[in-house]
């Protein structure tokens, strides 16, 4: 069977269930080799009908999206995992105990009852990282039998060892090798927001160790859902969890002067060790203040692209001037200040950055929108729908690049969130099902095309370009341009 490698995906949490349900065995944090064990990031567990039924009335995510086999079944040859230690504050929070019980009972359909346990208790979240860093260099290169044949994932630093190893897919070789890029969410990760004392030592202490990594990540979210003491974050909580998790202190806040030396040292390049910002779950606060930084002229940040790895955009014309410029596409965009504004996305364009685009109905399109989107007992024609939510952002960013006289298509990527907790869109439940995602993508890219909207020559292009850019050239392109391997 031939497998499609192609595909890349910016943001994704393979090990988030397998690395939980490691804490119901002694010792934590052992990565299975087998597919059966649910301990294994190779692990299969699609979606059954009452699993699709769960999610489509609650939102809540049973199943696993972004497991290996799924990611090699679906075609994608480069993912960018996130290591993210869940943040205490999802289970320790102002519940009742019965309310308490029933979340972490949600939590534990996806990571057992045990990692929730440790989490209401935990401590340490480097130490945390540093495990679920240990959890992928565990079967880093090790070959796993599927029915489909010989598969490995290989932990990799560099574009050209993608590039090798691509080649090899291409020559015939007996294992498929998907690559593996690291990136962390959340610089709680350097062991702060526990509301407690800190060390500012320790911090940056670990921030080193990070930064010194046999892989060392690419990209590293700042912030993340809850105040970690170092940069303000945007509300990103719904539903149940929103209503008792309380994200309030920190929120829309900027960057605190540790936050400050963090930064500054995590793009320090004299040692080609750099690390690129994500700007996912910023303030809007702290983007701005970012975005002042990058323009200061300060050497460490000069040419340094803006990255939004798993984010969509909200219709808004700028911070200061919070207007749709564009109703047509912004009417149907969720506008909340997590999401990217227009002036943000023409920056990223300008800055050779990159937005993959989140897979999370609720994040993409407003309520509205979504209410009256078209039902259907038929897969293809809920594929269409669904779709068509995702493609609405795809037109946004491709019209506000193109009326600023800009190449529309060439920052917009796949950062799916799956196993991230997300509601995903209906149809499109995991990674297995994104080759269906680019052949509906294309559809609504050659409707859009005969009738586009767009006014410089440059961009209009063909729909296959469309979608095989967004699917993987553009992700191609910055990481040839900037994952690149230290020099010794």
């Amino acid at each position: 069977m031939h497998f499609n490698d192609e595909y890349i995906d910016f943001h994704c949490h393979p090990s988030l269930k397998p690395f939980g349900k490691s804490f119901n065995y002694t010792p934590k944090g052992i990565h299975i080799g087998h597919r059966s064990s649910k301990r294994s990031i190779w692990h299969y567990d699609p979606p059954s009908i009452t699993d699709k039924l769960l999610n489509y009335f609650t939102g809540l995510t049973k199943f696993s999206q972004a497991n290996f086999t799924s990611l090699a079944k679906g075609g994608v040859g480069i993912v960018c995992v996130s290591l993210y230690p869940l943040e205490k504050w999802f289970v320790r929070n102002k519940m009742n105990s019965e309310l308490l019980l029933d979340l972490a009972s949600n939590f534990a359909l996806g990571v057992g009852g045990k990692r929730v346990d440790y989490l209401q208790g935990i401590t340490d979240y480097f130490r945390d990282l540093e495990t679920q860093y240990d959890f992928y260099r565990q079967l880093d290169g090790k070959i796993v039998r599927l029915p489909e044949g010989k598969f490995r994932y290989k932990l990799v630093n560099s574009f050209t060892e993608i590039q090798k190893i691509k080649n090899e897919n291409k020559s015939g070789s007996k294992v498929h090798t998907i690559c593996v890029i690291l990136s962390i969410e959340g610089l709680h990760v350097l062991n702060t927001g526990l509301r407690q004392s800190y060390s500012e030592v320790e911090v940056l202490t670990n921030l080193e160790k990070i930064k010194n990594w046999g892989f060392r990540p690419f990209f590293i979210t700042i912030a993340h859902h809850f105040w970690n003491q170092l940069c303000g974050h945007s509300e990103s909580l719904s539903g149940i969890i929103l209503k008792f998790a309380d994200q309030t202190e920190g929120l829309n806040q900027g960057f605190t002067p540790l936050g400050r030396k963090v930064l500054e040292r995590l793009v320090d390049d004299t040692d080609n060790k750099r690390i690129i910002p994500d700007i996912k779950h910023m303030s809007v606060q702290a983007r701005k203040e970012y975005y002042q930084i990058l323009d200061s002229g300060n050497p460490n940040f000069k040419n340094l692209p803006v990255i939004a790895s798993h984010a969509a955009c909200n219709g808004l014309k700028s911070f200061d001037d919070p207007l749709p410029a564009n109703p047509k596409t912004a009417s149907k965009l969720n506008p909340v200040a997590i999401n990217l504004f227009d002036e943000e996305i023409i920056r990223i364009a300008k800055s050779k950055g990159i937005i993959g685009l989140q897979l999370d109905e609720r994040r993409i399109v407003n309520k509205k929108t979504l209410k009256k989107t078209k039902k259907s007992l038929k897969r293809n024609k809920i594929m269409h729908y669904r779709s068509e939510l995702l493609w609405n952002q795809i037109q946004h960013i491709a019209e506000v690049l193109d009326a600023e006289g800009l190449f529309a298509w060439g920052c917009m990527a796949i950062g799916s969130d799956f196993d991230g907790i997300i509601d995903s869109l209906n149809g499109f439940w995991t990674a297995e099902e994104l080759p269906f995602l680019a052949d509906f993508l294309e559809r609504h890219a050659y409707n859009y095309m005969l009738a586009h909207n767009l006014v410089n020559a440059v961009n209009v292009i063909p729909a296959d370009e469309i979608i095989t850019r967004l699917m993987s050239a553009n992700g191609k392109t910055i990481l040839q341009e900037y994952f690149i391997k230290v020099q010794n």
